[in-house]
């Protein structure tokens, strides 16, 4: 598995930073967050680069991100939930690490979301998180699924678990992994 990246994709409230943090403390490598990185670089929270620039500001702040990070050696990158919805996104994960998808409920992001406010995407008052949640699972879950390598049943677990069945899971993929 030598110094080869694992990139987490998944919806909010999947647990991408949690277990990545683990995940990395585990593999004896660095971790990054992409949206603590963007935070790190503007000087502002996700929530207000959203109401400033919208998301399609954020989205090419996220795609500079991703472009930076991804090309790190040997690193653990926690993604935001959107982050595959640009073609060239899913490229550069797919071209430079194992990109592992942790897959959740709608009823487990909406247990784990409903006291953030750091969720612009959930903090429309007009609208209802779990009907929110539902219509971006249905256009986001074809791209998660198109990008991983990896898919990791995370609604309900211990984070250990999930941890470990991702650990797991690489020591197999890397065994037969593909070429790149």
């Amino acid at each position: 598995m030598a110094r080869r990246s694992v990139f987490l994709v998944g919806p909010m409230g999947a647990g991408k930073t949690t277990v990545g943090r683990r995940l990395a403390q585990s593999l004896g490598l660095d971790f990054f967050d992409s949206d603590e990185e963007i935070e790190r670089r503007t000087g502002a929270t996700i929530s207000i680069i959203f109401e400033i620039e919208g998301e399609a500001g954020f989205r090419k702040r996220e795609h500079k991100v991703l472009q930076d990070l991804t090309a790190l050696p040997g690193i653990v990158l926690a993604t935001g939930g959107g982050a595959v919805l640009m073609p060239e996104n899913r490229e550069l994960l797919r071209a430079r690490g194992t990109v592992v998808y942790l897959k959740t409920s709608v009823a487990e992001q909406l247990r784990r979301t409903r006291s953030s406010v750091h969720r612009p995407l959930l903090q429309d008052a007009d609208t209802d998180p779990e009907s929110r949640l539902l219509e971006l699972t249905q256009e986001r879950e074809p791209l998660y699924d198109s990008v991983a390598d990896i898919v990791v049943e995370s609604p309900g677990r211990k984070v250990g678990a999930t941890v470990k069945d991702v650990l797991d899971r690489l020591t197999d993929a890397h065994s037969t992994s593909r070429p790149g």
